[in-house]
């Protein structure tokens, strides 16, 4: 006896697990089966999950960009490539 599940994901990511999975001859139902029954055989995820680690300056760039994102730090913005280009092309 089996029965469905309904889950969604992003397009890209289901793709290119089905290519891994046919890859290692399986299919997205066998693959998530086998996800499932080691993570009962686990009693939890079958891999450590944690969050990166990056550098001091990939951390500093990330920090900046949320920054930008909420508003915190001003920046210059430009109404089209073209015109970024063009400021750089005349710094040079």
């Amino acid at each position: 006896m089996t029965t469905s599940m309904t889950i969604r994901m992003d397009p890209e990511i289901k793709k290119e697990s089905q290519e891994l999975f046919r890859s290692l001859g399986l299919d997205m139902t066998t693959a998530i089966n086998l996800f499932l029954r080691q993570s009962l055989m686990h009693r939890g995820l079958p891999f450590e999950v944690r969050q990166p680690r990056y550098n001091a300056e990939t951390e500093a760039a990330m920090r900046e960009a949320r920054d930008i994102l909420a508003g915190r730090k001003k920046v210059k913005s430009y109404a089209s490539a073209e015109e970024a280009f063009r400021e750089l092309d005349a710094e040079c």
